[in-house]
């Protein structure tokens, strides 16, 4: 063996540390929680539900006819499925589309490149752009180029995403989408071209919203495909300048009505809190939206049937299928605005894909622990580890966790989720049912316990950044 080799497998089998070596205390199995855990995991409504919607509808870009016609087919397979209280909450939001979108490199190499537009990005003038590139290996690159320096041409910021499970390194490389063109736009840019924030090295590019400061003009922004991301910049190291060719037809058109898709699992105790949960109905156009996010909507609705056919919990559950994540979480915030006077036990959502879930956080009040523990014996069987984090992830919650609502995360694997986020690969064949059934476990303990908790689920101090 290697010493690199044996570094690795000293790293994999350290011993435990003092606090792992400690047992826990001795909690009892809820023998119901625990049937229905293992009824879930022969259970396919979920994947059911992610056929038929990217079968049945497809691609929901925000404040498309696409997405409306996904609110109808939503109401109805929720009925379908026996929720009460099915309705949708419509509010509206501010609607961007695209248009025509290529890209070229002129000289000294030509060829096509493969990209997409990033949502509020500009529009290229009449017949598109054609300008020198400013290579920067990284944002923090571009951050520190000097005001100005960027006039008349267009910055490429071409920094790398690795996979991790916690998906973490979204956070990190994302910054390049998320505020890099705006900041390229003060540094004086005609426009922006970046590395596709994925783990793939494929010729699909990632969609994805970016956002533009207050009191900075939009500037054409793009995303290209990761293998053309690494061409680009391999031609830039050959020495030579590069001109590349861009059109973008994107733009925005005003406000249009989204929706909320509500539906309800009725509990016996009104006054016992509402326990949220759900995904979000809409998706880039690239793909079908299979595991951004029908997964979400299906493992949460699939789990809350389940609870549903076990008997009236103590809670009531609401299943909703936010109606906008992927433009600004508008679909959240209107949520939280329509319902902010109601009681809410709880809020969690899924939307990171269909793989395994490998971890839980919490974020309960004090009172509330025993909450935890048993969730951790249930949960084990599972291959789920009880994590140390504060809880309270999620786009589309967020609101609702700011008002100091406790919070239970089930932390999805993330190593393959980035290779197909927000592309054309998007799609059905991308969702293991094997690991989809144990989403649904996995939710549908947690259901089970909370919904049915006797302890009393008052108001947490809301996870930082709420």
């Amino acid at each position: 063996m290697r010493l690199a080799s044996l570094l690795l497998a000293t790293s994999l089998f350290a011993a435990p540390s003092l606090a792992q070596r400690t047992a826990p205390a001795a909690t009892p199995v809820d023998a119901r929680a625990a049937a229905l855990r293992d009824k879930a995991l022969g259970d396919d409504t979920a994947y059911g539900i992610v056929e038929g919607i990217t079968t049945e509808v497809g691609p929901r870009m925000d404040g498309t006819e696409a997405e409306g016609r996904a609110r109808t087919w939503a109401v109805a397979r929720l009925k379908a499925l026996g929720f009460r209280n099915v309705h949708v909450e419509p509010f509206q939001l501010p609607v961007w589309i695209r248009g025509t979108e290529s890209a070229s490199v002129v000289a000294p190499y030509p060829q096509a490149l493969r990209l997409v537009g990033l949502g509020n990005s500009g529009a290229t003038p009449p017949g598109g752009l054609t300008l020198p590139i400013v290579y920067f290996a990284s944002f923090n690159d571009l951050q520190l180029a000097p005001a100005g320096s960027l006039a008349g041409k267009i910055a490429f910021v071409s920094n790398a995403m690795q996979p991790t499970q916690d998906g973490s390194s979204y956070g990190s490389q994302g910054s390049a989408r998320f505020v890099g063109p705006s900041v390229a736009a003060t540094k004086g840019a005609a426009a922006i071209l970046i590395r596709s924030i994925g783990t793939d090295h494929g010729r699909g590019p990632h969609a994805g919203v970016t956002n533009f400061a207050a009191g900075v003009a939009p500037i054409p922004a793009a995303a290209l495909s990761v293998a053309d991301a690494e061409n680009l910049e391999r031609m830039v190291k050959l020495g030579k300048p590069v001109i590349v060719h861009l059109v973008l037809d994107d733009h925005p058109v005003g406000s249009r009505e989204s929706g909320n898709v509500i539906a309800e699992v009725p509990g016996r105790d009104p006054g016992a809190g509402v326990v949220l949960i759900g995904g979000h109905l809409d998706s880039w156009d690239l793909g079908t939206g299979a595991i951004d996010d029908a997964s979400g909507i299906a493992i949460t609705a699939a789990a809350a049937r389940l609870v549903m056919e076990a008997g009236r919990p103590r809670r009531t559950i609401r299943v909703v299928w936010f109606g906008d994540e992927e433009t600004g979480g508008y679909g959240g915030l209107a949520y939280a605005k329509a319902h902010a006077d109601e009681r809410h036990a709880l809020a969690a959502e899924s939307d990171f894909g269909a793989d395994r879930v490998w971890r839980f956080n919490t974020n309960l009040p004090a009172g509330a622990g025993a909450v935890a523990d048993r969730l951790a014996v249930l949960l084990a069987p599972l291959g789920v580890v009880r994590g140390s984090e504060t809880a309270g992830d999620g786009t589309d919650v967020e609101p609702t966790l700011a008002r100091g609502v406790p919070a239970i995360d089930l932390n999805q694997s993330g190593l393959r989720y980035f290779d197909w986020h927000h592309t054309p690969e998007d799609t059905l064949d991308r969702i293991d049912p094997d690991q989809i059934r144990q989403n649904v476990a996995a939710w549908a303990t947690m259901l089970a316990v909370v919904a049915n908790a006797p302890e009393e689920l008052g108001t947490v101090v809301p996870k930082s950044g709420h």
